[in-house]
């Protein structure tokens, strides 16, 4: 099954002309989910091919303008595409007061249905359950609710042994052997035994996204042994004092989470404006966590 993150942006709040506002699209299997939606990502999501009416969910991590100021486009011309699938938005308190005030004053009335699902930034936990994988909630610390979330895939089906099939096996037999039973003869007894016709599936996949934050080792045990960990790095250590001001992370920061974590991998974004090179940031990380690698906006990574 797909498991990819496409990076639609990264930069921090300052606008700069080579990155844009955070945003994120998860594909799993053919659905797309959104997480966060800064100024232009529509724009993004056109640029990246992305079909913005094949997105089934919307995840909005806190109410900072770098981070949701995009949706109020990206619903509206949702609507004008004559959309009529449900459409999945989680987000903080007043989130729902905010969009309703905008649809209000504009007088937008959506072709759609826009289900909202206000999370408890301070209730870490799960969120939404789909047959082939889960969200949950991660307990982030920022200026105001700030909540991460972590993709969780779920076991999937055997693999079967084509060599070893026979022709005369049935579509029920197949499926049973799959779901990793036995397939039982008339008269009783194993007549296929999942464990000789079929291999265990892939372990399955794991992507924790850490948006505004200040350095939480506290957040260890939720990433722990995650496969593709995104945390902001907005400054570097010799911005410490800033970073615990504003309530950030440092680049040596996230790597250091990463490292305690045991994650696969780290993407880093959310560098600050001020920097004209990124590359002292990776460097940075790097130092601590060798796996780690700058979130380019317009790429796509698998979990």
């Amino acid at each position: 099954m797909t498991f990819e993150v496409t990076i639609l942006g990264a930069g921090s709040a300052t606008p700069t002309l080579s990155s844009h506002a955070s945003a994120q699209a998860v594909q799993v299997g053919s659905d797309y989910y959104l997480i966060d939606c800064g100024e232009g990502t529509q724009y993004r999501l056109l640029d990246q091919k992305i079909r913005p009416s094949r997105l089934k969910g919307i995840f909005i991590t806190h109410l900072h303008g770098d981070h949701y100021f995009g949706l109020f486009g990206l619903l509206t011309s949702l609507s004008l595409g004559s959309r009529t699938e449900d459409l999945l938005l989680f987000g903080p308190k007043g989130l729902s007061e905010i969009l309703t005030e905008v649809f209000r004053q504009s007088d937008t009335r959506l072709s759609y249905y826009l289900d909202f699902q206000e999370i408890d930034a301070g209730n870490p936990g799960l969120i939404y359950d789909a047959p082939s994988f889960s969200v949950s909630t991660l307990p982030l610390r920022h200026r105001i609710p700030c909540t991460g979330f972590l993709f969780r895939e779920k076991i999937g089906e055997r693999n079967l042994i084509k060599e070893k099939l026979s022709p005369d096996m049935s579509h029920e037999a197949l499926r049973t052997l799959k779901s990793g039973k036995d397939v039982s003869g008339e008269a009783g007894g194993i007549l296929y035994s999942y464990e000789e016709f079929t291999t265990p599936p892939p372990p399955p996949r794991t992507y924790a996204y850490c948006s505004d934050t200040i350095f939480r080792p506290e957040l260890v045990p939720y990433l722990k042994d995650v496969d593709c960990l995104y945390h902001e790095a907005t400054f570097r250590e010799d911005e410490l004092a800033r970073a615990n001001k504003t309530h950030h992370s440092t680049a040596g920061q996230a790597a250091t989470l990463a490292k305690e974590a045991g994650v696969g991998k780290l993407l880093i974004g959310h560098l600050s404006s001020r920097y004209a090179e990124v590359g002292p940031s990776l460097d940075e990380a790097r130092s601590i966590f060798p796996d780690t690698y700058l979130a380019e906006e317009g790429t796509t990574y698998s979990v």
